[in-house]
């Protein structure tokens, strides 16, 4: 009975030596910890844009009166951990791509003892060692970051600088006055701030249907994942 399993059970690929597969276990081990160190650095930007956000709620609800200036420019500085965000994640796209390559390719086979494909998923890993490159667009890991997180703190953002509405009217009688920003009129500030809130929602719903679409296909060989 033992035999005949034996039998049946098909040959693993006997391309990698001993030694060949220790040290592609230690590159995996590698790759893994550098994905974890850039994963620690998207969630520091990520908790200065909460931190930001809150001292701005702070000051500009600390009376009635008190001006909507800090939450207006702390879209800015939102948006500035936004683009650094984006970033990084191009960079952290980098290792985590590489540890799912092998993970699909080496370690997948290996624990359902089957033979390896082909060798050209590891010609595809030397090419990206010998010439290391960005795996996805820098629009695409934008939209990412906006749909996982920065949408989520721009919208308390905006609903905390349109909450201003409900304060007190100025002399005029005028409902934007509250988020008037020295001689800018309130309702410009208004504007801007829906325009700019409607231009990121709708940028992040066009690369959500984008990855959608990508993911519905097949992975890559040519990005990795």
């Amino acid at each position: 009975m033992t035999e005949t399993l034996e039998q049946d059970e098909p040959a693993l690929d006997s391309s990698f030596t001993s030694s060949e597969m220790g040290a592609l276990a230690h590159l995996y081990r590698g790759e893994i910890y550098r994905s974890t160190i850039w994963r620690t650095r998207l969630d520091a930007t990520t908790n200065w844009s909460v931190l930001s956000l809150g001292v701005a709620l702070t000051i500009s609800y600390a009376s009635p009166d008190a001006s909507a200036m800090p939450l207006f420019l702390v879209s800015l500085l939102i948006g500035v951990f936004l683009y650094l965000e984006a970033r990084r994640y191009r960079y952290f796209n980098v290792w985590r791509a590489r540890a799912r390559w092998i993970e699909v390719h080496f370690y997948a086979p290996l624990l359902r003892r089957r033979a390896y494909e082909t060798a050209s998923w590891r010609e595809r890993l030397a090419q990206d060692y010998e010439r290391p490159e960005h795996h996805i667009q820098f629009r695409r890991a934008l939209g990412r970051r906006l749909r996982r997180n920065y949408m989520w703190i721009f919208s308390v953002q905006t609903l905390a600088l349109f909450g201003k509405l409900f304060g007190p009217a100025g002399e005029d009688g005028s409902a934007f006055h509250p988020l008037a920003l020295g001689p800018v009129p309130g309702w410009v500030t208004a504007l801007i701030s829906g325009l700019a809130y409607i231009g990121l929602a709708v940028f992040t719903g066009i690369m959500w249907r984008s990855d959608k679409r990508r993911f519905r296909t097949s992975m890559n060989p040519i990005s990795m994942g």
